[in-house]
């Protein structure tokens, strides 16, 4: 299994917990891992309204010469090592108690005592989660698991816990997990009453996922109805990469989960009860065209995860009134966008290039390998990106574009970088400042 295990056994401590705390963890949350000058950390911060709920034990003043101290000590299961750990969380409530000038509230909650190994080498932003047994195991209350933010199980994650795209942590009920329960019963009766009736066929024939271009058209409208504004303008909106990460990853996901689950559940429901035979048969004998609805349920996802991300951009361009040539191929290459066309590129080598990756991994270097002639811009909506791979970048000359609240998060590595910059740092200062001949006048 290895230090970071499969989503099957995740589910299983999952489902054997009362509830689960889940954070996205911050640099400091694991430098101590990877380099021993900060050892004296060694471990990660509980965030105060999860430290102030009931969920991790009782602190308690341990030392009456430091009143200002309180914790506890107590024994963790590492599911990945199978190991019990004698762990710790110390609250430090005051700075600098002993001076009255400079005393001061501190509100810090550390937790300690960690198998330091389950911590080393992760990319940023990986997640840890805590489950609270509801009945103890191995003698203890409490499991622990850390998942790489670039693994298949990170991606299973936050779809199971529908984390937005500004998550950084949170306690769940394990028992509210699956989505909105009333959807859920409502497809329940709705499939039932059509078996009860044999209006199946009727009701799978009802069921259809949108087309890319309905389910961006429907988020983006329901951002602008959710912010009273008009249009997607990058010179007005305020954060024009937040609002695409946000529509994208949020808004338009939920519009189509809600449509995938009633067309993959008509899909399975038409296998299962064939003919009016045994499900359980039917089971067995329609497993492989089971096994190919999941396989296209997944791949469906991730393309429309692409598609979308390029859509919503595609609406900052058209709403700022930029000049642009989307999917342009010129020399065997096809960048998502060309400001303002193929031909100045051709002509003047001086236009912008503007490819898209909703995740980065190791894809990035395609661009770096075409050498175009234009100045290369990579938006992502990506927060793992590694530090190596952006100073990479940068010596490829390839400026990374992220949203606006990426750019200093503590679990992002883009602080700091000079070859990174905001999507409102991009149409501010490369179109609008450097390239107002890319806007067309009114």
């Amino acid at each position: 299994m290895g230090f970071h295990p499969e989503w099957s056994d995740i589910s299983s401590w999952i489902d054997r917990s009362e509830r689960v705390f889940v954070k996205k963890l911050s640099r400091n949350d694991t430098s101590w891992a990877d380099d021993a000058r900060n050892g004296h950390q060694n471990g990660f911060f509980i965030p105060r309204p999860v430290a102030e709920s009931d969920f991790f034990p009782e602190l308690k003043n341990t030392n009456p010469d430091k009143p200002h101290i309180f914790d506890v000590e107590y024994l963790t299961f590492w599911p990945a090592s199978g190991e019990v750990r004698t762990s710790r969380i110390k609250y430090f409530s005051m700075r600098n108690p002993g001076n009255k000038e400079k005393a001061k509230p501190r509100y810090e909650w550390q937790h300690t005592g960690m198998p330091k190994e389950q911590f080393q080498g992760l990319s940023p932003a990986s997640l840890l989660l805590v489950g609270k047994f509801k009945r103890e195991v191995a003698g203890t209350a409490y499991w622990f698991v850390v998942v790489d933010s670039v693994s298949e199980e990170a991606e299973i994650l936050e779809t199971a816990f529908e984390l937005d795209a500004d998550f950084h942590f949170d306690l769940f009920d394990p028992a509210l997990l699956g989505g909105p329960a009333s959807a859920t019963d409502q497809l329940i009766a709705e499939l039932a009453e059509a078996i009860k009736d044999g209006a199946l066929e009727q009701f799978i024939r009802r069921q259809a996922l949108p087309s890319p271009e309905t389910l961006a058209a429907m988020a983006q409208a329901a951002w602008l109805e959710e912010n009273g504004s008009n249009d997607m303008s990058p010179f007005s909106v305020a954060q024009p990469g937040d609002a695409v990460m946000r529509i994208s990853r949020d808004i338009e996901y939920a519009i189509y989960k809600q449509a995938e689950i009633r067309f993959r559940a008509a899909q399975v429901a038409k296998i299962l009860l064939h003919g009016g035979g045994d499900p359980v048969a039917n089971l067995v004998r329609g497993f492989s065209e089971l096994d190919s609805i999941f396989l296209s349920a997944a791949q469906t996802r991730k393309s429309r995860a692409g598609l979308s991300f390029e859509r919503h951009v595609e609406r900052l361009f058209r709403d700022g009134r930029i000049r642009y040539e989307a999917q342009a191929v010129f020399g065997g290459r096809r960048p998502d966008f060309i400001l303002p066309d193929v031909k100045e590129l051709n002509e003047k080598g001086d236009a912008v290039i503007v490819s898209l990756k909703t995740t980065l991994r190791e894809r990035w270097k395609q661009l770096a390998l075409e050498k175009p002639l234009g100045a290369i811009f990579l938006a992502t909506v990506d927060d793992r990106v590694s530090g190596e791979a952006i100073e990479e970048m940068g010596r490829n000359s390839i400026s990374l574009v992220v949203p606006e609240s990426l750019r200093n998060p503590r679990e992002s590595v883009y602080a700091g970088c000079e070859n990174v910059m905001t999507f409102k740092q991009f149409f501010d200062d490369e179109v609008k400042s450097k390239r107002p001949s890319l806007i067309v006048a009114l």
